[in-house]
């Protein structure tokens, strides 16, 4: 039996939309900004770090990292974003939300910074510096994840929460079209100002002295957006459900959000003092109880998640690679070290305006209409579709004709990852779990998809070389086709455990986590797997 619910919960829940949704959406969406930019904007840099660090002369092809320092240098950010979501996703459980907010953002300031400089000019002592701040980078956004997930599930409405927490995780989509768009910028100017022959005219001449300057302003670029919204963070008050729930302060909880919601809310101490007293709604996550009612969905939450990445990040962060197999970029020798930054930089740019950042903002207009179970069954279904689809036919697709076509289906790939898994995975975990374990449960659900993450960017990176000519110091691959068709498998995977994700569409926060049921018992009912 359902219990009557502090007031203070109810009003956030029922409210109408208001100005702060809007401000915390931005509050919180800067930061996932600067995780995007932060994340990928390394796959834009890598060819040119090559050349600059890694010539050879007297070679036919621009020096390339070698494939040790190649699964470093991309990898490591997300080995820092995993350690940092399972550590701030336990920690804004025991010391609060907006606490522990600051810190990462700090973090990521600095680390934003600091990846941008060297310890000395050796190639060593760069690589070794760049991968040092790239794993602490990581470690503050992985915080960004379960915090700004958390707070904005505990600040929305239970009408438009999923729209609000899916426009958070948008800002995504605007953080990869900045990182691109940067890149062009930077690029272009530089260009402009120090012309350069191709490699294969001038192979010394073809990267400038100068060219050393551009990997590090796109790198450092990403501390300004996160330094712009630091002020307003602080500003932010800890969410009710944080302070009543777990911190047990119901006059705080209802000070802070009478300020927010412009209304008179009444301190239910006692209220609280009685939720305190019932042992069933206090059992920890290791416990049977925890296993008993959220197991399921746990693993459901972590294996879609790690699933989804997988493919996502393996095709984020290798576009690249698979531009110039199909021919939309250049062979590297044609072009100067700059010159290739501005055409990778021009081609993620156009992928990410066309089916990226469209796909996000189809989430937040269809996440409450729809609900969530929907959008990721069909997301993955299309994902997969359309990997078979590239995948199967790949050498239609490389053919010089077909070349448009190939961009198509893939920029639907990406559409359909973010009106799709990949919004609804990030979620989903801040929905469905108890308040005092909300913030621990959405980081090991994120950290499994950062394992995911991993896996795609180091996996790919390997398994996409060519069985007869692979890249210089890699060992023969199955192929960019094979790989596709990998990917496909994973996607349809993902179909499966979708099954074991509960839809939360128009249920407050109480209901799905069952912290509202008399006695602890009930929950099963509003938490159904399948949505009926």
């Amino acid at each position: 039996m359902a219990r009557e619910q502090l007031q203070v919960l109810n009003a956030l829940d029922v409210a109408k939309t208001q100005w702060y949704h809007f401000t915390a959406i931005v509050i919180a969406g800067m930061g996932f900004f600067t995780d995007a930019y932060d994340l990928f904007c390394i796959s834009l840099v890598t060819k040119l770090l090559g050349r600059i660090y890694y010539h050879e002369a007297g070679d036919a092809k621009p020096g390339t990292l070698p494939p040790n320092v190649s699964a470093a240098v991309n990898g490591v950010a997300f080995c820092g974003t995993l350690a940092g979501q399972l550590f701030f996703g336990w920690l804004g459980d025991k010391m609060g939300r907006k606490k522990v907010y600051g810190m990462t953002l700090m973090l990521m300031v600095i680390c934003s910074i600091a990846s941008g400089l060297s310890f000395g000019k050796e190639t060593k002592g760069v690589i070794a510096t760049l991968c040092f701040f790239r794993f602490w980078l990581g470690f503050g956004i992985g915080g960004d994840y379960p915090l700004s997930a958390t707070i904005m599930s505990e600040y929305a409405n239970k009408k438009t929460r999923g729209a609000f927490i899916a426009a958070v995780f948008a800002m995504q989509g605007f953080g990869i079209l900045a990182g691109g768009m940067v890149a062009i910028i930077v690029s272009a100017s530089f260009k402009a100002s120090y012309p350069a022959p191709a490699y294969e005219v001038d192979p010394i001449g073809s990267t400038v002295p100068q060219a050393d300057y551009v990997w590090r302003i796109i790198l450092m670029f990403g501390a300004l957006p996160a330094l712009l919204t630091y002020y307003w963070r602080m500003k932010m008050p800890e969410t009710a459900r944080y302070t009543a729930l777990v911190a047990k302060n119901a006059k705080q909880a209802a000070a802070d959000m009478s300020t927010v919601l412009q209304v008179e809310l009444e301190a239910e101490q006692e209220k609280i003092e009685r939720l305190t007293q019932e042992s069933k709604n206090d059992f920890g996550l290791f416990s049977k109880e925890f296993v008993r009612r959220h197991g399921i969905h746990l693993i459901g939450t972590t294996t879609c998640w790690f699933l989804l990445d997988i493919a996502f990040y393996s095709q984020n962060l290798f576009q690249k690679d698979i531009f110039s197999a199909i021919g939309w970029i250049p062979d590297a020798k044609t072009m100067s070290a700059i010159q290739e930054v501005y055409k990778i930089a021009r081609a993620q740019t156009l992928i990410a305006l066309c089916s990226t950042v469209p796909g996000y903002w189809f989430t937040v207009a269809f996440i409450d209409k729809i609900g969530r179970f929907a959008i990721q069954l069909m997301g993955f279904f299309f994902m997969t579709v359309f990997m078979f689809a590239l995948a199967i036919p790949y050498h239609h697709w490389t053919l010089k004709d077909n070349r448009i076509g190939f961009v198509i289906i893939y920029s639907l790939t990406f559409f359909f990852a973010n009106f799709g898994p990949n919004a609804t995975t990030f979620v989903v975990p801040a929905e469905i779990f108890p308040a005092r374990l909300r913030s621990t449960c959405h980081g090991i659900s994120a950290a499994s998809g950062k394992a995911g993450a991993i896996v795609g960017a180091f996996g790919f990176l390997y398994a996409a070389q060519s069985k007869t000519n692979p890249d210089k110091g890699y060992p023969p691959g199955i192929g960019v086709k094979n790989s596709l068709i990998m990917l496909g498998c994973i996607n349809f995977f993902g179909i499966l455990f979708t099954f074991l994700v509960p839809e939360s569409k128009g249920k407050s926060l109480e209901e799905m986590s069952g912290e509202n049921e008399e006695g602890g018992v009930g929950e099963t009912s509003d938490t159904r797997t399948v949505p009926v």
